[in-house]
């Protein structure tokens, strides 16, 4: 059976965690005290973070990692596209969304400055305001189909309010696209106590 050491607020345990309940599969979250964390888990990541994946021998760590390796070992639903020239577009998506939002996150989280918090939280607000208009055609990411790409921004937006980021009215479809996502049975199932009051 898959092991999954999670962290109750971290979003990209979120992610995975989101992957397994959508595959509907056996598994096992263990959850990780994010202030104590136990000295398996850096004997199992050089990095010590999680999410790690463990199933029989194999180790994994790195969100987007674990959930290509799900996705590939369990196939339906499928999450990532099929095609690949689709594929690899994704994955460079899943590569912007570290670099241009996911980056800021340990800012906002870790960072006492209030002008280094206030930098971070524009510069993911404006990338936001500029995805909005792929929803005003596309229910999804990558059209009607649920993917990969909406698991990966999905604890984002989630934490809107929790990070202290506001949207202007511009990002009116982007707001109804995460009310999408977070109506999904698999999306509710896989939310933390912890995370379940970072919304208002």
């Amino acid at each position: 059976m898959m092991v999954l050491y999670s962290g109750t607020t971290c979003p990209f345990s979120q992610r995975c965690r989101l992957v397994l309940f959508e595959k509907g599969m056996d598994f096992e979250v263990r959850d990780v005290d994010l202030f104590n964390k136990p000295e398996e888990i850096s004997v199992m990541n050089p990095y010590g973070q999680v999410p790690i994946l463990v199933e029989r021998d194999l180790i994994l760590y790195e969100s987007n990692t674990i959930n290509e390796y799900i996705d590939e070992r369990f196939p339906h639903p499928q999450l990532m596209p099929a095609d690949p020239v689709q594929r690899a577009r994704a994955r460079l998506f899943l590569f912007n969304f570290e670099k241009e939002l996911f980056m800021h996150i340990s800012t906002l989280e870790n960072q006492m400055d209030h002008g280094i918090v206030q930098k971070a939280r524009a510069l993911i607000r404006d990338r936001l305001v500029q995805l909005a208009p792929i929803f005003l055609k596309n229910k999804y990411m990558l059209g009607d189909d649920f993917s990969m790409l909406d698991i990966a921004i999905a604890p984002l937006l989630w934490r809107l309010d929790h990070y202290g980021i506001e949207l202007s009215k511009n990002a009116a479809p982007l707001l109804k696209y995460a009310e999408r996502i977070f109506s999904r049975p698999a999306y509710i199932e896989a939310l933390t106590p912890s995370e379940k009051v970072m919304r208002r």
